[in-house]
């Protein structure tokens, strides 16, 4: 029986209430631990096709008569068009139409920021288009941009209503009760998503209705976009992504690349390509916002918090939106006493988008990197000071945890922290070494709705179809082991078409670590729906009752031993008949709060004469429910470690102070981390199920392992120089500012005779 409730969504601590018709007979969840497929390591069901070059992504398609386009981007900070002639561009060779300011919304003549586009041409070839582009003839007003996010500020340009008070209990009281009292300013740079593949799509109008090939982490978002903007019923706009390389938050809109192929699209008759260079992804596709942390931590002399509290900047840039950078601290421990005021600065910048964790993997830094410190002057073992202050529950709303093993984590994580004596052990006059950890919180519970469709053919053979997209994570191949698990037959047996969403239902957005915990659920109840009607058959035709009947292994048993028979020759009778399952995902438990959470510990080395810093070691325990896949599990982990030692020790966007020009051109002079950056990486999940969590109990893994890495890798350098990093990315003028500072605090002691860790 179908029932309407209204439920909470959240995506990356972001909420919204959903109506949902949920069905009264909700699978129980699998019992705990791995089973004959879930939980079991498998490889990508589409891995062959990645590494033979056979996938099609958005940049290799190559539609009938496809056109190119180039974009005209304003190259300064604060600027007006004064004047524009497409005129030149129309006249040169291959070239079939061009739009200006004011042909669509997307393309503007004020310009607030570089790489805001003000033209746009399309040819028949990329050359033709760019040469095309060349000739426009363009005068601009300059006008002095504001940069500086504190400014912003004090003038009150928010991107936002204004700042983002959060208080729970009296702070400067907890202040007055406190033995000690540790403050700390941190900084954060921006960072860019460098996806491999660039934000692109291709656009086909197709009678009346418009056809979008798009590298996307959201389908139905970019279909709903589009569709309002183009002013279409949404069952007008298709929007198809098989593939796609890469993401981490910054494709989850159509953007004004799509728009402005539409339009060119509708104009020309052709299908028509737009696709950010290199350097427009640079300043066009989204990014990291740079944020400043002024932190204070409060505490009594054996540890317990009596206050938390700060200010957190977050240079957002022209628009966007302000990511909570003050999660962790509102969230993560036990603490009565907390205020935190948020500022959304609204500067002439690139505008910030989602990337991986937004929010919580800088506050985590600021966060777990003064909570070292306060252990230091407490004489207390990092760890320890954490267990002390071990929340179990929200304590920001009094909600309990769906489920919570953090304390687990932590005694997980044992054996890698007490290596911290050999490591410092191993350390030279100039080489310094030691290990720091960080904790982790996050969200990850996903939510509805999501659905997806289970078609068994006569051969026994399953195809899993749902319109979400896989971003690169392996979904597709977590979506066949959880259909294969609950159909009880061969893991090979399942197929799964994803990736259009005129050819399955409604997925959700791949984002907030939720693809899994929301569209695994609804793949399970369309499979145990399939199974159902597979065992009303098999009891019709062999005379047994439907509840004596199962299926195993590709075969229908019965409980007696008495019947084995493969799925094949029971719905083989159907010839050309098929048996369609549905499944919805269900709401997420009423009054908890659904989290993920981990720790992580590092180990590092740090040259004292030159700042060079290497990370040798990461080990990584996380707690997100249950595991689907354990080899892609530990393939995020290692991902979201990766990224995070480039977060941490080298990349970081770089602008002009005085004009905003974006100096950061391209890959070259950007600093991805490379093979040889990366350290050794040790991952360990609890994997158990999240029982008040959906029919699977799991939570998602894409975001929890970026988050403390960064934290993790500044409280090793410290365990190994006694020095306060304050800034990411931790350059080797940053290692030695504050190898100075540590030395100056140092001889301060000396002085006075203070004990060393005060």
């Amino acid at each position: 029986m179908a029932r309407l409730i209204r439920t909470e969504k959240e995506v990356e601590g972001r909420y919204e209430e959903v109506w949902l018709v949920v069905e009264e007979d909700a699978l129980q969840q699998w019992p705990a631990g791995a089973r004959s497929i879930v939980g079991q390591p498998a490889v990508r069901v589409d891995g062959l096709e990645r590494a033979r070059g056979e996938a099609i992504f958005t940049a290799d398609l190559r539609l009938n008569g496809m056109l190119h386009t180039a974009v005209l981007r304003s190259p300064h900070a604060a600027a007006t068009v004064g004047r524009i002639d497409l005129t030149p561009a129309l006249a040169l060779p291959g070239v079939h139409v061009a739009l200006g300011p004011g042909d669509i919304p997307q393309l503007e003549d004020d310009c607030n920021y570089e790489g805001v586009a003000v033209a746009a041409v399309c040819a028949d070839t990329l050359a033709q288009a760019r040469a095309a582009l060349a000739a426009v003839e363009i005068e601009w007003t300059v006008r002095e941009p504001l940069l500086d996010a504190d400014e912003a500020v004090r003038r009150g340009q928010y991107v936002n209503d204004g700042p983002r008070v959060r208080e729970r209990g009296d702070f400067e009281r907890g202040l007055a009760e406190a033995d000690v009292v540790v403050t700390g300013e941190f900084t954060t740079a921006v960072v860019l998503h460098n996806s491999m593949e660039t934000h692109q799509a291709v656009v086909q109008w197709v009678g009346d209705a418009v056809e979008v090939h798009i590298s996307t982490q959201y389908i139905w978002g970019v279909r709903d976009t589009v569709a309002s903007g183009l002013g279409l019923p949404p069952d007008k706009v298709r929007v198809i992504c098989h593939y796609m390389g890469g993401g981490f938050g910054s494709k989850n809109e159509p953007d004004d690349y799509t728009f402005i192929a539409a339009e060119l699209a509708k104009r020309t008759g052709r299908p028509v390509k737009c696709a950010l260079t290199r350097r427009e992804e640079n300043v066009n596709s989204g990014n990291r916002n740079a944020t400043i942390q002024r932190l204070t931590i409060g505490a009594k002399s054996d540890g317990t918090l009596t206050a938390l509290g700060g200010d957190f900047l977050n240079a957002v840039g022209w628009s966007g939106w302000s990511s909570s950078t003050e999660g962790p601290m509102q969230m993560l421990y036990a603490c009565a006493n907390v205020k935190t005021t948020t500022y959304g600065a609204k500067i002439n910048q690139p505008p910030m988008k989602a990337f991986r964790a937004p929010g919580f993997v800088e506050g985590t830094f600021g966060l777990e990197s003064l909570l070292d410190e306060l252990a230091s002057k407490l004489d207390l073992d990092p760890m320890e000071l954490r267990r002390r202050n071990y929340a179990d529950h929200d304590a920001a709303d009094a909600r309990p945890f769906s489920s919570k093993r953090l304390m687990e984590c932590y005694r997980r994580a044992e054996p890698h922290w007490e290596r911290r004596h050999e490591v410092r052990a191993r350390s030279t006059d100039t080489v310094k070494r030691g290990v720091g950890m960080a904790s982790q919180i996050w969200y990850g519970g996903g939510g509805p709705p999501s659905y997806a469709w289970i078609r068994v053919g006569s051969d026994g053979r399953v195809t899993v179809v749902t319109a979400m997209q896989d971003i690169g994570t392996g979904t597709k191949t977590a979506m066949a082991q959880i259909a294969a698990e609950e159909l009880g037959i061969p893991f090979e047996h399942v197929t799964v078409s994803i990736g259009d969403s005129a050819r399955g239902p409604y997925a959700a957005i791949s984002a907030g670590s939720s693809t899994t915990p929301s569209m695994g659920p609804a793949v399970r109840a369309a499979a145990a729906d399939a199974k159902r009607q597979i065992l009303e058959i098999a009891a019709q035709r062999h005379h047994l009752e439907e509840r004596v009947l199962d299926l195993k292994d590709g075969n229908v048993v019965s409980a007696d031993g008495n019947l084995s028979s493969p799925l094949s020759e029971v719905v083989g009778l159907l010839e050309d008949a098929q048996i369609l399952g549905k499944g919805a995902r269900g709401p997420n438990p009423t009054g908890m709060q659904v989290l993920t959470f981990g720790v992580q510990v590092a180990e590092v080395a740090v040259d004292v004469e030159t700042g060079e810093v290497w990370v040798d070691r990461i080990a990584a325990v996380h707690d997100v429910g249950r595991v689907i896949n354990p080899l892609g599990a530990s393939s995020q982990i290692e991902g979201g470690i990766i990224q995070g030692v480039g977060h941490t020790l080298s990349e970081e966007r770089l602008h002009d102070p005085k004009t905003g020009r974006i100096l950061t051109s391209g890959l070259d002079a950007y600093r991805l981390p490379t093979i040889a950056d990366v350290p050794e990486i040790i991952s360990e999940l609890v994997d158990e199920p999240d029982e008040h969590l959906t029919n699977l109990g799991s939570k998602g893994l894409g975001e929890p392992p970026i988050i403390p890495t960064a934290a993790a890798i500044a409280n090793a350098i410290r365990d190994a120089t006694g020095a306060d990093v304050r800034s990411l990315p931790i350059s080797r003028a940053e290692m030695l500012r504050a190898l100075r500072e540590a030395e100056l605090r140092a001889k301060e002691r000396e002085k006075v005779g203070a004990p060393a860790g005060v």
